[in-house]
């Protein structure tokens, strides 16, 4: 199976999920989310997954960072920041991202939920 899984080094749940893949024997291709962000087209696969779970696009933002906050990305959402648009600014901006951002060839997942990420490999 091949497994994408966008990483940043020092974010602990990352660190965490990069364990879990390890105990699981699941070789992954490890991507630094900062330096080589997600592509449009794997963000719009994943905002399918995503949506097939109840969310929406907006859960594809890493809420909690410091780019988030100095962007003003929450009001840009309230503002009516389409879909499109919110693409684009994360295949820019890997730290935009909420991480870890794992994409098999059928399904993904963003953020770390070992019950979850079970069913996914």
């Amino acid at each position: 199976m091949k497994v994408r899984f966008y990483e940043y080094k020092s974010c602990s749940t990352c660190q965490k999920a990069a364990k879990f893949l390890d105990h699981e024997k699941i070789t992954a291709e490890r991507i630094p989310i900062v330096d080589q962000p997600p592509t449009i087209k794997e963000l719009r696969r994943m905002v399918g997954h995503i949506q097939a779970r109840g969310g929406s696009f907006k859960n594809l933002f890493n809420t909690s960072g410091v780019l988030y906050r100095e962007m003003k990305v929450s009001e840009k959402l309230k503002d009516g920041l389409t879909e499109d648009e919110a693409l684009q600014l994360l295949a820019k901006n890997g730290k935009l991202i909420k991480r870890p951002f794992l994409l098999t060839e059928s399904d993904g997942a963003v953020g770390f939920d070992p019950k979850l990420w079970h069913t996914l490999i």
